[in-house]
């Protein structure tokens, strides 16, 4: 018995009339009738009652009916399942992101790929910058949402949006009022960054600033977490710089303000090049959609 069988006897519990099942099933009456039989014999159990007149189901037919539907149902979703797991509308899709790039951007990416494959079930993993490639590279995470890394040649990057630095300070700082701020104007000033072995973009990012300003940054502490370093600047412990993109929710402590020339960094949606997981070459063709 396989599939082919069931949807035979289908066919004529649903007609009740062996002609016109055989033409639903392609077939002339003489060999769909032997089908039946077989069938029939195989189970050992009568399906049919039948005359010159009527065919009526059995008891046991009409169970049996009940149960090739189902079976049937289910094995026709599994064939549209396999489907679209190999398009990448349906599966599962871990996607990490890093706080530092992530602002304003992975809320865009989920609607989009939850209105557009709404059969994926979406992961979401926050992670530090710095783990995020041996993630990938491991297939802990499927892809990732953070800074701009163009060395890292085993992955697969779409731009997503640029970004730039800009300065937080206490409300009761100086630098508060300040139009624009030169790096100049932070050569006394206590800096709270997370350390390179963390963000390596932005710490580079923040040393090159510094020093194109002919200024040696005075690293005072070094907490790992964005939202730590915000705390840390509404309590009065220092200055920093960070993503325009976090500036726009801080508090009623803190201040962000524009630096002269600063610095720009990417921020791109990576995979790595060797994924199997279609899900993510669909999250790569709908990003293409987006404008941030």
């Amino acid at each position: 018995m396989d599939t082919r069988h069931m949807r035979y006897f289908v066919a004529l519990a649903e007609t009740l009339h062996f002609s016109q099942a055989a033409a639903r099933m392609n077939m002339s009456q003489p060999p769909f009738s032997r089908q039946i039989a077989a069938i029939e014999k195989t189970l050992g159990v009568r399906l049919f009652e039948r005359n010159s007149r009527n065919v009526v189901l059995t008891t046991a037919g009409k169970h049996f009916l009940n149960d090739c539907r189902s079976v049937l149902a289910g094995f026709e979703a599994a064939c549209r399942d396999v489907q679209l797991v190999a398009s990448g509308a349906k599966g599962e899709l871990k996607l990490g992101f890093t706080m530092y790039a992530a602002q304003g951007i992975v809320p865009k990416l989920v609607r989009l790929l939850s209105d557009a494959a709404p059969d994926v079930r979406l992961v979401l993993e926050e992670r530090l910058p710095s783990d995020i490639d041996e993630l990938l590279l491991e297939s802990r995470l499927d892809a990732a949402v953070t800074l701009g890394n163009p060395t890292a040649r085993h992955l697969q990057t779409r731009f997503l949006a640029r970004d730039r630095l800009r300065l937080i300070v206490h409300a009761d700082h100086p630098l508060a009022s300040a139009e624009q701020v030169g790096a100049q104007s932070l050569t006394s000033e206590r800096l709270i960054a997370a350390p390179a072995s963390v963000v390596p973009t932005l710490r580079s990012a923040i040393g090159a600033y510094c020093a194109a300003g002919g200024i040696v940054p005075h690293f005072a502490l070094e907490p790992r977490l964005q939202h730590t370093i915000i705390r840390l600047v509404g309590e009065g412990l220092g200055v920093a710089l960070i993503p325009q993109s976090l500036c726009s929710d801080l508090g009623e402590t803190i201040v962000s303000r524009p630096l002269i020339d600063p610095p720009e960094f990417d921020v791109v949606l990576c995979a790595p090049t060797a994924s199997r997981n279609p899900a993510v070459g669909r999250l790569f063709e709908l990003v293409k959609q987006l404008s941030f």
